[in-house]
């Protein structure tokens, strides 16, 4: 396979077999040393040459997601996504935490309908064996998925740490449900434990994956790495691409202490690095056939 990457602008790469769609920013919310109201993060996310971002939200922050998807809009942007974190000191089945409600009903009304990035945190299975474990997870991921379908937003499972965030149990969860019912997301920066197996682990996930982040990769940290900077990330992306992966990817802004501007755009410049040398690596191939 051949691709040949022509670069539009610092945000979207286009190939013979497709397009790879514009760069999806991620943790750009609240991480951001620079504290942006919605007006400004998106006046700088289209400076950038962005078309779509992942809303996070974290406790003690401003709550803007509804005035932010009307902004996004008159703007030309799409928000793809936004994180619903399950933690057990304050979601139950039947009652989910003030936050959690009002994102649902912030879709509810909205003519947007991103997806669900669905988690949960370790303390739900903290004393659980595996059976009790699926068992919880699967009765908490139907309840979402239920809601999920009352406000139209699809669900993709993010892997977070702990349990959960384990990519052989997400495959197990998701072939519960009917073909097509969930898909998954799979972020670099919670991976470093999969490190040695990920071609195992990208077999597993690739039929159900819809999207990756990525990040610089060493073995033992630091979690958070511009992309370019680590010992594993290229070769990651590569099996990624070797085995066919055409979903979308993300860049990470996750330093609270920095610029989100400045953190994206390094992040992008070392994607493109990454993705520039897989062409080469392809092209040598092709010359060394022929």
């Amino acid at each position: 396979m051949i691709i040949t990457l022509v670069i539009h602008n610092t945000c979207s790469r286009e190939t013979e077999n497709g397009v790879m769609e514009d760069l999806v920013p991620w943790c750009v919310v609240t991480f951001d040393s620079m504290e942006r109201p919605p007006a400004e993060r998106i006046s700088m996310l289209k400076d950038m040459g962005f078309t779509k971002y992942g809303y996070e939200m974290r406790s003690g922050y401003p709550f803007y997601l509804k005035e932010e998807i009307e902004l996004a809009y008159e703007n030309g942007i799409e928000i793809t996504s936004v994180f619903l974190w399950l933690n057990a000191k304050r979601d139950s089945i039947g009652k989910l935490s003030s936050v959690n409600k009002r994102i649902l009903n912030i879709l509810e009304d909205s003519e947007a309908k991103p997806t669900l990035w669905l988690s949960m945190s370790q303390n739900y299975f903290e004393g659980l064996d595996e059976e009790k474990s699926m068992k919880l997870a699967l009765e908490y991921v139907r309840y979402i998925k239920d809601k999920a379908n009352d406000v139209g937003c699809k669900i993709a499972l993010y892997n977070h740490h702990g349990w959960f965030g384990n990519p052989y149990h997400q495959v197990e969860i998701i072939d519960s449900f009917n073909r097509g019912a969930l898909t998954m997301v799979f972020n670099f920066h919670h991976a470093h434990d999969y490190i040695d197996h990920f071609p195992a682990i990208v077999s597993k996930i690739k039929p159900y994956l819809s999207h990756v982040n990525i990040n610089g990769m060493k073995k033992h940290g630091p979690q958070i790495l511009t992309v370019g900077d680590g010992d594993f990330e290229y070769q990651m992306v590569k099996t990624l691409l070797d085995e066919g992966y055409e979903g979308s990817w993300g860049i990470l802004g996750h330093v609270e202490s920095e610029d989100v501007q400045k953190v994206l755009s390094q992040n992008d410049n070392g994607f493109n690095r990454l993705i520039s040398k897989y062409e080469i690596e392809l092209d040598e191939a092709e010359e060394e056939v022929l």
